[in-house]
């Protein structure tokens, strides 16, 4: 019962009259079948009635044959406007449609800009580029900080590496001198063994002489 009382929207009107000229125009094109074929019996009729030399028939027959090309070339017209009228009803609900997508977009844009401030707006937007340009000169100063933080950590580490190679290197060339270098005890003769040498010698001497062997 609800729907009965219900008031039709445009749509609702568009698609009934679209339903409404589809069956127009499948009528039409029904009525147009029939009257070829109905063009086709009156044709062979007037042929009948040529051989048979009835002249007057063929003059009825003959004017209800044009007549009938008449109203079956009008089917064709009311055809074509009915098109046209369907396609212009399809234009039309377009065209609403657009308008009101048009409305809707127009009322949003005036609740947006009866809300938005454009001297505000505008601030917030220099609010933010200052904003960002502070932090990308923090982080680049960050980024320098850290930079020269793992630099020095590294010159360190390199300057440590170079200690430590001198001090082994150092350390080797000690230890060789000093297993080159003789010992205390070793390195110099006792002056006794240094007399006792030379009494031997004198000795060998003497006794070489003694053999006549100069």
């Amino acid at each position: 019962m609800a729907s009965l009382f219900k008031k039709k929207t445009v749509d609702d009107i568009i698609k009934e009259q679209s339903k409404e000229l589809r069956g127009t125009q499948r009528q039409i094109t029904r009525d147009r079948a029939a009257l070829e074929k109905q063009e086709k019996q009156m044709e062979a009729e007037i042929k009948k009635m040529a051989k048979s030399g009835n002249r007057e028939a063929c003059k009825i027959l003959a004017k209800q044959l044009v007549q009938l090309r008449k109203q079956k070339n009008r089917t064709y017209a009311v055809s074509s406007k009915v098109t046209s009228m369907s396609t212009q009803t399809k234009v039309m609900n377009s065209q609403m449609k657009m308008a009101g997508a048009m409305s809707t977009s127009a009322k949003t844009m005036q609740a947006v800009n009866k809300k938005m401030d454009p001297q505000k707006t505008l601030k917030t937007m220099q609010d933010f580029q200052k904003e960002n340009m502070k932090m990308g000169m923090t982080e680049e100063m960050i980024n320098d900080t850290l930079d020269e933080i793992f630099d020095a950590s590294g010159d360190e580490e390199e300057s440590e590496d170079i200690v430590n190679q001198v001090l082994d290197e150092i350390g080797i060339e000690i230890t060789g001198k000093m297993v080159r270098a003789p010992a205390a005890g070793k390195s110099l003769p006792s002056a006794a063994s240094s007399k006792q040498a030379t009494i031997s010698d004198d000795e060998i001497e003497r006794q070489l002489r003694a053999l006549g062997v100069d």
